[in-house]
């Protein structure tokens, strides 16, 4: 599952939690200073695609009267010239090594700012990172769904997309999120 940029600051909340509540991480800094760390190498990654997407969607609209004459779906033409090019914008598109690949660039950004102290392997540092990420994205979309019934039960419903929805949202996923021990 990708990292959206509006949840770069949940994750990183999920990790600093994860490493603080760890008992074999010693945390040498101060908290808001590891979780801006961890949100600019999450940011990084997702501008890396977000710059990639952009330039797919260069090269689809200058071929896009071929495409058409062809016949060749859009949608697939997308993820294939997506696919040739993910490498030279230092892009991991399968999930699980991309999730593998972040918590190892995050740990060293730790590890090299000298904001940790540990007692075990990196590997078992790094896979507290991973797990961190994982369960957050396997959780999200439930707490959208719950979030979303919680606004349509609303007598005055507001106006998707409107100032007050994304307000009302927000709040209503942070007190979720905090039910669940994540934020």
């Amino acid at each position: 599952m990708r990292i959206k940029l509006p949840h770069i600051p949940y994750i990183a909340n999920k990790i600093m939690l994860d490493i603080a509540n760890s008992s074999f991480i010693e945390i040498k800094d101060q908290l808001e200073k590891l979780n801006q760390s961890v949100k600019n190498v999450l940011e990084k990654d997702a501008m890396n695609e977000k710059k990639l997407d952009e330039r797919v969607k260069e090269l689809l609209e200058e071929q896009e009267e071929e495409m058409e004459l062809m016949q060749v779906d859009r949608k697939n033409m997308f993820w294939l010239v997506k696919k040739k090019l993910a490498n030279d914008f230092g892009v991991i598109l399968n999930s699980e090594d991309r999730h593998n690949h972040l918590a190892h660039q995050i740990l060293n950004e730790l590890i090299e700012n000298d904001f940790i102290n540990f007692v075990v392997s990196e590997n078992r540092v790094k896979n507290l990172i991973f797990l961190s990420i994982e369960n957050y994205l396997k959780i999200y979309e439930k707490l959208e769904d719950e979030v979303y019934d919680k606004i349509s039960n609303y007598k005055t419903k507001p106006i998707p997309g409107s100032e007050e929805y994304e307000l009302i949202f927000e709040k209503l996923y942070q007190e979720e999120l905090r039910k669940k021990g994540m934020f």
